[in-house]
């Protein structure tokens, strides 16, 4: 088996750790409990004749620099959709910038399949952004000290959104790897945007980090200024490339399937961004600025 080049180490490690996940301590189920259902009675009604856009943001893995991401990301998302009051972020808590509950996988799929409960199903747009390790020909890291370890496989990630019944989506995912989501999720009502192809790397995970490559170019660089989801999205590739070029790194090929069906819907959420741009939160990865 060959690996990419500069390949992720946690992301290796992980692909030979038992993707079992481990039942957490009750007392931290209980409260894991508490919070997402208060999270999720928060959520506002969708509003009838406007493409409403509901937005969950999880972070997977325990490194801190996730859940920085997410945390901030789930501002932006917010902002750029439109969806105050229906954005719901899964990440730890660091000092006093909170979360709104935990990310497990369990929680991930009560979000997901109660967030499509709240929308117009045939309306409204599903917003996913996750962000953690990934494993070639596995999936999706979850690691978190007090509630285990797991893999989210591309199959159960189909599955957890089919079941919710969402129809028009938008799923972006950062990880090593998240290309091999892209046969699984695709389809004529859904675009799917990764951070790296199937058999790649993505860079910028480092504990420390504010923000990884493809969450600093697109979410917290390119999504902040006012343009269509689409052109956001390629102007995120460009920077990445050229960081990845001017480090010797090989790329990490993000990728975007944009279904048949999306013109719509993505119309009309580009149609309500902000019209002002606003200025990155957070550090740059450290990498690029060495």
């Amino acid at each position: 088996m060959s690996w990419p080049l500069k390949t992720c180490l946690a992301c290796l490690i992980a692909l030979f750790v038992a993707a079992d996940a481990q039942p957490a301590p009750p007392v931290v189920q209980i409260e894991d409990e508490r919070r997402l259902q208060e999270a999720l009675a928060r959520l506002q009604p969708q509003r009838p004749g406007v493409v409403d856009a509901y937005v969950i943001v999880a972070a997977l893995d325990a490194d801190p620099v996730f859940g920085r991401e997410a945390r901030e990301a789930g501002r932006v998302l917010s902002s750029r959709f439109d969806a105050e009051g229906r954005t719901l972020v899964l990440a730890d808590d660091e000092g006093s910038d909170k979360a709104d509950a935990a990310a497990t996988p369990e929680g991930l799929a009560r979000a997901v399949g109660s967030v499509a409960s709240v929308m117009n199903r045939d309306e409204d747009v599903l917003v996913l952004y996750t962000t953690s390790h990934g494993s070639p020909h596995a999936g999706l890291n979850f690691r978190d000290p007090a509630r285990g370890e797991a893999v989210i496989a591309p199959a159960q990630l189909e599955a957890m959104l089919d079941r919710s019944g969402s129809r028009n989506r938008l799923i972006i995912l950062q990880a090593c790897f998240s290309g091999q989501f892209v046969p699984a999720l695709a389809a004529p009502k859904t675009v799917v945007a990764t951070a790296a192809s199937s058999m790649r790397s993505s860079f910028g995970c480092s504990a420390g980090n504010d923000w990884t490559f493809f969450g600093y170019a697109l979410i917290n660089q390119a999504m902040r200024q006012p343009d269509t989801f689409v052109r956001q999205f390629r102007r995120a590739f460009v920077t990445i490339l050229g960081w990845e070029q001017r480090l010797g790194y090989e790329p990490s090929s993000p990728q975007i399937s944009i279904g048949n069906d999306t013109a719509g819907w993505l119309a009309a959420l580009d149609a309500r961004e902000p019209k002002t741009a606003s200025a990155p939160v957070g550090r740059p990865p450290s990498e690029i600025e060495q």
